[in-house]
């Protein structure tokens, strides 16, 4: 089986991604590998009382982008901040500017199986010869397929699985 430069985390729900892919990033960055992208973050806000609040962490810089909106009580409106995803597009295109070796986006969601969210910014990579790893729900997997035309990576939920990705990746260039 080839090893392609897409890679994508495939998860269920219950398999805390953020959390692993915060592990993986965190070796691969150990391991001299430089970085760009955006991580997905929860966070917990007592003040406020907001158990649903997010951020996106920049890897290149280290930098909290808040990623959720306060819409009010009893909203069910979606709660992503337009501008925050902005901030994370123009993270993600400056890393690629700037010649990282991967980028990592946190996941293909939602807003990426119906073509928005950062989607362009992934496809940008790509097109730009950066590796990408990302993460991808069950439940999203035949969009990004289709999105990747089958050519890409399925990773299992396991760092060292994605550790091996990228040494198997680094090997074959």
């Amino acid at each position: 089986m080839p090893v392609h430069p897409i890679a994508a985390v495939v998860y269920k729900p219950t398999d805390h991604i953020e959390a692993l892919l915060a592990r993986a990033t965190r070796a691969l960055g150990e391991r001299g590998v430089k970085l760009g992208g955006v991580l997905q973050h929860d966070v917990t806000n007592i003040i406020e009382e907001d158990p649903c609040a997010m951020q996106l962490e920049n890897l290149e810089t280290g930098e909290s982008i808040p990623l959720s909106q306060e819409l009010g009580r009893g909203s069910v409106s979606c709660r992503v901040d337009p501008d925050a995803l902005a901030r994370g597009s123009v993270a993600v295109r400056g890393a690629i500017a700037r010649g990282v070796h991967l980028i990592v986006i946190n996941k293909f969601g939602a807003q990426e199986a119906f073509g928005a969210g950062l989607r362009d910014e992934m496809g940008e990579a790509v097109l730009a010869g950066v590796p990408l790893l990302t993460a991808v729900g069950e439940r999203f997997l035949a969009e990004w397929k289709e999105f990747t035309g089958g050519d890409c990576t399925l990773l299992p939920p396991d760092v060292d699985a994605v550790l091996r990705w990228w040494s198997e990746l680094q090997a074959d260039l």
